[in-house]
């Protein structure tokens, strides 16, 4: 077995917690902004990407005079626990040049946290299950086209009856 093969192996064998990341942008070409963070995400050594949606272009939410968004969710296994996955997310959007200067404004990237395992956390810093996951198309179609109709979100019940 080469190096790199061990290592894989390796780095699958402890990821242990399931997560669903929203992924969105819509300013400075985003959709390499979603593809390019899909990768940084899949480069981490702590998470395995098991599913991608589509890209889905959408309108704004909030303000109308900005730029459609294009949105994607992926499926992963992590080892992170997670306010250390949002950190590492955070970090991402970072080297995106995202700013947070506006509620619903425009972003080179946003990554969300949707659903991770089981868990429902209320803090000051984190929300899971997200809290607006069962208002938001952009993020139901994607999670919808990767989990399946029978897929049960922690607090929300079965994704498919908000659909």
């Amino acid at each position: 077995m080469r190096k790199n093969q061990r290592k894989i192996e390796l780095k699958k064998l402890f990821l242990l917690n399931t997560a669903y990341i929203g992924i969105g942008s819509n300013q400075h070409n985003p959709k390499y902004h979603v593809i390019r963070g899909i990768r940084e995400i899949n480069h981490l050594p702590k998470i395995d990407i098991q599913k991608k949606s589509s890209l889905y272009e959408t309108p704004p939410l909030g303000p109308q005079n900005q730029p459609n968004f294009i949105n994607a969710v992926i499926k992963i296994t992590t080892s992170y626990q997670p306010i250390e996955l949002l950190a590492i997310l955070q970090s991402i959007e970072r080297k995106h040049h995202r700013k947070r200067v506006k509620k619903w404004g425009p972003r080179t990237l946003d990554l969300d946290i949707l659903i991770y395992d089981d868990i429902v956390l209320d803090s000051d810093i984190l929300k899971i299950p997200h809290p607006e996951i069962i208002n938001r198309d952009f993020v139901l179609i994607p999670l919808l086209e990767i989990t399946g109709y029978n897929f049960r979100m922690p607090k929300f019940g079965k994704l498919i009856q908000y659909v």
